[in-house]
């Protein structure tokens, strides 16, 4: 029974190990990174405990609906301790400039790290 039971203790710490390695893939890995352009139109501060910024990017032209015309938007999240992009994003936001959003594309969205799989690192403001 013994012998049982230290299987079971064994099997027990190898599925919690690897199920700490895949949360860390996920969280650390990049499903793809790429960029976008358009208007910055919202940055918010949001989150309960772990706080993350909230932003919207009119990527230009418009999407039909049942409420008529809408502009088509991208929503992203940027980490807290992005001070750089948050800076440049808020000063384009105020002078409404077009800009570049460099985003890296994780392969999951947990709950505490924003509200999109979209994580912008860096933003260059567009010549008009």
């Amino acid at each position: 029974m013994d012998k049982f039971f230290g299987f079971l203790k064994k099997l027990a710490i190898i599925i919690v190990l690897l199920a700490v390695a895949v949360m860390v893939f996920l969280n650390v890995a990049d499903y793809s990174s790429g960029f976008r352009a358009g208007v910055p139109t919202k940055l918010s501060k949001k989150g309960i405990i772990i706080k993350t910024y909230e932003g919207t990017l009119n990527v230009g032209g418009l999407t039909n609906s049942a409420e008529g015309a809408i502009p088509t938007t991208w929503d992203f999240t940027i980490k807290q301790s992005a001070d750089s992009v948050i800076g440049k994003l808020d000063k384009a936001i105020l002078e409404g400039n077009r800009v570049k959003l460099m985003y890296e594309e994780k392969y999951v969205r947990f709950f505490w790290l924003g509200d999109t799989k979209y994580f912008v690192y860096d933003v260059e403001v567009l010549n008009r």
